[in-house]
């Protein structure tokens, strides 16, 4: 008789009722309609402590928000995987964001403070200044962590999801209040060990010395390869104003014979390069 396989554990920024616990929950049942994927999910207080745990070998996958269609890309979730090594991307998982207004108000009037994640706050930011301009924002590690601060506290609110609200039995006081109606998070499923496919684009990142044309020789290196990026951004290295790290999303599969010379290139062109792997997109409803 077969053994039973043991659970994958994957971790995510909680507590539970998090939109990076219900990717997280959605990667891993799309993974087991193509191969045996038990998993056990295990939330952390912060993204930054979620990718230490990986790179770590606490646990051997997790779940990360990356970029959202608002507000751009998540910079801890950046700035954390460059300063850790050997991080691959597994896959990438959108997920459609629909927060609501979770609070024991009778009405939006007796609301003083609204709490949430940074990012969510950014993504209601119109909505928060329409209809509780009186209100204080105040950002917390994530959105479920926002409806403690409203458990027995009438004067406050929390931006949130429904199923959060739900798990937590707190009222909904409106819903659709994302300032854009196709708010949606690209999440990144990150492990160790190098992904078993190849995906259809690359994620990287590198820093460069200041010097003129350190930018522009990277990006010829790509573009003479017929390499279409499809996101690019900087972020300060700390190692001094001025001074950069680049990511970028490459419409390319690393295993691509024009990637691999384009990479091989990139070597003597950057003063650090590193390649976080070839992924595909989850689209998840």
């Amino acid at each position: 008789m077969t053994a039973p396989t043991s659970p994958i554990v994957i971790g995510y920024l909680g507590p539970v009722g998090t939109y990076a616990e219900a990717a997280a929950t959605g990667y891993a049942q799309w993974r087991s309609t193509r191969e045996p994927f038990p998993a056990e999910l295990c939330p952390y207080p912060s993204i930054a402590q979620t990718l230490e745990a990986v790179a770590s070998g606490e646990v051997p996958l997790v779940v990360v928000p990356v970029e959202n269609s608002i507000q751009g890309s998540v910079t801890t979730t950046l700035d954390t995987l460059w300063q850790l090594d050997g991080l691959q991307v597994q896959q990438a998982i959108v997920l459609p964001i629909a927060h609501v207004l979770i609070s024991q108000a009778a009405d939006f009037a007796a609301i003083t403070t609204v709490y949430s994640h940074p990012q969510a706050l950014a993504q209601c930011q119109h909505w928060i200044e329409t209809h509780l301009p009186n209100a204080q924002a105040t950002p917390t590690n994530s959105t479920t962590e926002a409806l403690i601060n409203v458990q027995g506290q009438p004067q406050a609110a929390a931006i949130s999801s429904e199923r959060a609200a739900m798990l937590y039995d707190l009222p909904v006081l409106a819903r659709q209040i994302s300032d854009c109606p196709e708010n949606c998070t690209r999440f990144w499923a990150i492990a160790r060990q190098p992904t078993h496919q190849d995906g259809s684009h690359t994620a990287i990142a590198f820093s460069t010395i200041n010097n003129p044309g350190s930018l522009l020789k990277p990006l010829a290196t790509l573009a003479s390869r017929d390499i279409n990026l499809c996101r690019i951004e900087s972020r300060p290295s700390k190692r001094g104003l001025g001074d950069y790290v680049f990511f970028l999303d490459l419409e390319a599969g690393q295993q691509e014979s024009r990637t691999q010379a384009a990479l091989q290139e990139l070597r003597d062109r950057v003063e650090i390069l590193k390649v976080f792997g070839s992924y595909d997109a989850l689209a998840l409803t």
